[in-house]
């Protein structure tokens, strides 16, 4: 039980005297910038989606005519 109660005392003072906190502003910085690469990402895999999808179906359309000609 020592280790445990230890592990925890350890714990709680490395979070209070080690660990830098960010200020609000860095905190909102950081985030814009996560949403920001979060949008990006969302945008380009869409578009890459999108251009797959066309891509499939031209070519799926090319081999349909073909059969039915």
């Amino acid at each position: 039980m020592n280790k445990v109660s230890n592990y925890f005392r350890d714990s709680y003072q490395e979070l209070v005297e080690k660990v830098t906190w960010p200020t609000w502003s860095q905190l909102q910085q950081s985030t814009v910038i996560v949403l920001s690469a979060t949008v990006l990402i969302t945008a380009m895999v869409w578009a890459m989606d999108f251009a797959g999808n066309q891509l499939l179906k031209l070519i799926y359309n090319l081999f349909i005519s073909k059969g039915n000609g």
